[in-house]
């Protein structure tokens, strides 16, 4: 038997082609095959001497005692085994032909040739993957990289914000600090005036005797606003302009 018989048979009885490769050359090496096939095309007529020897030789290929009965009872009906042995099984299964005048070292520099390919074709297979592993990388770092600018951005925006905010509190707060000195001459001013029962509502409001009774409403209007208690001003100064706003608006009916 040669190397492209027993590959054969195993890939016939349902063996892996790695785990057949591997088998065979294990045979190989222990002498259970003489030869190997000469040109590398595989043949497909391997007869055996007889069913005890094809048994071991797929029990010692790692297949189950039950799929090895099937598998030997089939080549028996193929033609492929010779004929039933005795029920005692060989160890030693070498079947000698034509063929087995042939170089062992010439067939055994064939295997390692084929052997050769397939490790040349599994290393191109890792050079692709440690490629696209290569590619993941420096997307990932280009990523890593988009991320902390992003960061250095949000952060720098950050601190703007904050201080916008601090110069709104800061302008928030002198514009309620100007807004409370406006309400106390306001009520100074009124509280003085309240007194004297004074009829010059052009003065009180702090205007020149020439302003018209429209200037004068709009400014009775805003000083209400500022004054009135739901704007946190002071009700007892609201009430006088409130007062002195009635005042002005009762004599100037029919005007």
């Amino acid at each position: 038997m040669n190397t492209d018989q027993a590959f054969n048979l195993l890939k016939d009885a349902g063996v892996t082609e790695s785990i057949s490769i591997q088998t065979v050359r294990r045979w190989l090496r222990e002498g259970k095959i003489k030869y190997e096939g000469g040109n590398g095309n595989r043949i497909t007529g391997y007869i055996m001497e007889n069913t005890d020897q094809a048994f071991d030789l797929l029990k010692d290929a790692g297949i189950t005692d039950s799929i090895s009965i099937q598998t030997v009872r089939r080549w028996l009906r193929e033609g492929k085994i010779k004929y039933e042995g005795n029920g005692k099984r060989k160890t030693g299964y070498i079947i000698d032909d034509s063929a087995s005048k042939l170089s062992i070292n010439q067939n055994k520099d064939e295997i390692i040739q084929r052997l050769k390919l397939k490790i040349q074709a599994q290393d191109k297979h890792i050079e692709g993957i440690e490629e696209l592993h290569e590619n993941a990388q420096k997307i990932l770092i280009q990523q890593r990289d988009m991320f902390k600018k992003e960061v250095v951005i949000l952060t720098n925006e950050k601190s703007e914000l904050q201080n916008e905010t601090k110069d709104l509190l800061k302008e928030n707060i002198e514009l309620r600090n100007e807004l409370i000195k406006v309400k106390e001459n306001i009520r100074h001013k009124y509280t003085f005036d309240s007194t004297t029962q004074s009829n010059d509502y052009s003065k009180k409001l702090g205007l020149s005797k020439m302003a018209s009774n429209k200037e004068m409403v709009a400014e009775y209007k805003r000083l209400l606003k500022i004054t009135h208690p739901d704007h946190d001003g002071n009700a007892k100064v609201f009430h006088y302009i409130k007062t002195d706003y009635d005042n002005f608006r009762n004599s100037n009916k029919g005007k």
